[in-house]
């Protein structure tokens, strides 16, 4: 595999995250270990490389994959492991059931409370920056994803995390109460300023391909 179609990553430090549910009246603290993410989300020329598989809706070598369940963003990550001779993060049963393996040092989705970590980068705010000079979206992308890497990165040198495409992230939602859906964070390309704030946290089944919703990649430090 060509190392210019590896993804450029980031080392991401150790810290802590105070992290809430507003529709649970929620809060608690996560200790978050460093590692590493992808600077930007994963685009569709490295998508096609590890899968051969081209299934955005909106074409472009350097747009965010998108049109992607989360079963596809997991063949992803363990294609692009097994590529870079890297142990494969996630073991796929016969079931369709997914486990993940702490061990390995594969690529990987980012967890829910990674994601906003990383997201903030130290900010408190409801976003890194202003919006218009952080991110893509309804105000400014003309109706399209754009391509990644073009707005201003966040503290940790991290682009794109919020708007462009919203990205799929390992847990699930609710299991509670809605099963096996999993979390996706970070606000989209057609979404207003109000749908790309750190905080937000939405939900789809892992079986669902939506236009505005892609992933990054991570892996842990070992």
């Amino acid at each position: 595999m060509s190392s210019t179609l590896k993804p450029e990553m980031v080392l991401i430090p150790a810290g802590v995250l105070l992290q809430k549910d507003d529709r649970r009246g929620e809060r608690w603290t996560v200790q978050v270990q460093s590692f590493v993410a992808s600077k930007y989300p994963v685009t569709q020329q490295l998508y096609a490389v590890v899968l051969e598989e081209r299934p955005a809706q909106f074409t472009g070598v350097d747009l965010p994959v998108e049109s992607v369940s989360w079963f596809d963003a997991i063949r992803f990550c363990n294609g692009l492991s097994e590529k870079c001779g890297l142990k494969p993060s996630y073991l796929v049963h016969e079931d369709g059931a997914v486990e993940w393996c702490a061990v390995s040092d594969g690529f990987r989705l980012l967890t829910d409370a990674e994601w906003e970590y990383a997201c903030r980068a130290g900010s408190q705010g409801a976003s890194y920056g202003p919006l218009e000079d952080i991110a893509w979206f309804a105000g400014n992308s003309a109706g399209n994803p754009q391509t990644v890497g073009c707005k201003e990165p966040n503290e940790f040198g991290l682009y794109d995390m919020l708007g462009n495409v919203w990205e799929w992230c390992w847990d699930l939602y609710d299991p509670a109460v809605y099963g096996d859906y999993r979390v996706f964070k970070g606000g989209g390309w057609a979404d207003d300023e109000r749908g790309c704030l750190v905080t937000n946290r939405r939900r789809s089944h892992p079986t669902f391909r939506v236009e505005d919703l892609g992933f990054r990649v991570a892996r842990s430090i070992r």
